[in-house]
């Protein structure tokens, strides 16, 4: 039995320190969520197969995250617990940024099909992210105090907006440089390639600061954090992860469900948003997927994409303050009306000068999505499964987007006649239905409290 230590709280520097990595993962997918679909049109792909192929996101996130968690959880190395995999996914997905636009390139190269590739390519830097990602959720339960916890997950979202604003407006700063956004048939335009080339770069970069400016917490520091136990030293095994996950607590299955309703939106928005406003917006047809037309839509669909990221960072500030004066559940209810209004308003907003009005919805939904649920759930998780419970939870993330991505291009075709902007308000509603559930279902601090004890009994060890 070893005595009892308090976790000390950090200081603002720590805590940006050891999140800025997040500034150029999200970078990354801010690259990729404002022109995959576009990319994809480029090499080929119809819209109604859009959000087939974006299901390589999901699926490797469901797979990859818990894994990483576990074995998080229970290595140790001399970069640390969690740094390790920071690193591993970085240099793979910064290949993949590099590779992912020039899926054409390498088809002339290797004599293959350039669309097949683009998908590889993706899944390539899906499951990299995810090797990136998971660890820095988990590293925030691992070095803050719980009553930290909605600070540290406001300053990851802080950093992810800016990551994101940043690579959303890349294609669009360089076309105004005068690099081409127009994309000869079978290849991406030129502003798109050298975007994800700095995007690379940066995501290298950002990484590799985290990694040097963080220590982490030894294997003993951890066992005397745990409420004075000494950490069993049995060996885990991967089975674990399968007892862990019939050992989930309560309030974690409640939140599981508000973010079904949550990233079944984001999914919705992500895949279908350049689609949308080249047919609502510009009035093109849903078979031009190659025009200057269609390349300025997909401009836009970063600088949108940009624009909620934008607006989350000022309201991720807030999350703290707001939480502590309504509560964390009512904080987060009231950003998933804002968001669920604002995708309902791209249908009703007309002039494309004028979007920018839905994004500040979604920016402060995007803001509480990316914060609030995990400041719920570390309250109720023990500290020696963080890693895999945060890849556990991962899976209310990927599930919806998994449905999603099989149904959502049928849908569209089938239902609206390849209009995507109906499924885009169709997503919006899952964001006010994702509101009412927070509300109805999930627990207060309070309530939470009240069964903490309990339901960590009950977890396997």
């Amino acid at each position: 039995m070893s005595s009892q230590r308090i976790k000390p709280n950090l200081s603002m520097p720590q805590i940006i320190n050891m999140s800025m990595g997040f500034l150029g993962i999200q970078m990354a997918f801010g690259l990729q969520n404002g022109n995959a679909s576009r990319i994809l049109a480029n090499l080929g792909a119809d819209v109604h197969e859009l959000s087939w192929f974006w299901l390589v996101a999901p699926v490797t996130g469901l797979i990859v995250q818990p894994i990483i968690g576990h074995m998080g959880d229970n290595t140790w190395s001399p970069l640390g617990r969690r740094k390790p995999y920071f690193l591993i996914g970085a240099v793979l997905c910064a290949l993949g940024l590099v590779l992912l636009p020039n899926a054409a390139t390498v088809t002339h190269l290797f004599a293959a099909n350039a669309l097949l590739l683009a998908v590889l390519f993706l899944a390539m830097m899906d499951a990299s992210v995810n090797i990136a990602m998971e660890p820095f959720r988990a590293l925030v339960g691992d070095m803050l105090p719980k009553h930290q916890g909605t600070l540290g997950f406001s300053v990851q979202t802080i950093l992810i907006g800016i990551g994101a604003v940043v690579g959303s407006y890349i294609p669009s700063i360089l076309t105004s440089l005068g690099v081409s956004n127009e994309a000869p048939e079978g290849f991406v335009a030129n502003n798109v390639i050298y975007s994800f080339y700095v995007g690379a770069g940066i995501l290298l970069l950002t990484i590799l600061y985290t990694i040097f400016t963080t220590k982490e917490y030894s294997p003993e520091e951890f066992a005397a954090f745990e409420d004075g136990k000494d950490i069993p030293q049995e060996p885990s095994k991967f089975s674990d992860i399968f007892k862990d996950f019939a050992g989930i607590p309560t309030q974690m299955k409640k939140l599981g469900a508000v973010q079904f309703f949550s990233w079944f939106a984001l999914f919705t928005m992500w895949v279908f948003t350049t689609s949308a406003l080249a047919t609502h917006h510009f009035g093109l047809s849903p078979e031009d997927t190659h025009s200057k037309e269609f390349n300025n839509a997909g401009d836009l669909t970063g600088t949108l994409f940009g624009m909620y990221n934008l607006w989350a960072i000022p309201f991720a500030f807030l999350l703290t303050p707001i939480a502590k004066k309504i509560g964390k559940k009512q904080t987060h209810a009231l950003a998933l009306l804002c968001g669920g209004l604002g995708l309902i308003s791209m249908y009703f907003i007309k002039d494309t000068g004028l979007l920018w009005i839905s994004m500040i919805g979604l920016g402060f939904a995007w803001a509480s999505i990316l914060a609030m649920p995990y400041a719920m759930l570390i309250e109720v998780i023990p500290q020696r499964k963080m890693g895999v419970y945060m890849g556990i939870f991962n899976f209310f993330i990927v599930i919806p987007q998994i449905i999603n991505g099989l149904f959502g291009g049928p849908i569209v075709s089938n239902i609206f006649g390849n209009r995507a902007i109906d499924y885009i308000v169709v997503g919006g509603v899952c964001m006010l239905i994702g509101a009412v559930v927070t509300m109805i279902f999930v627990q207060s601090e309070d309530e939470t409290s009240k069964e903490i004890e309990g339901e960590i009994k009950q977890v396997h060890f």
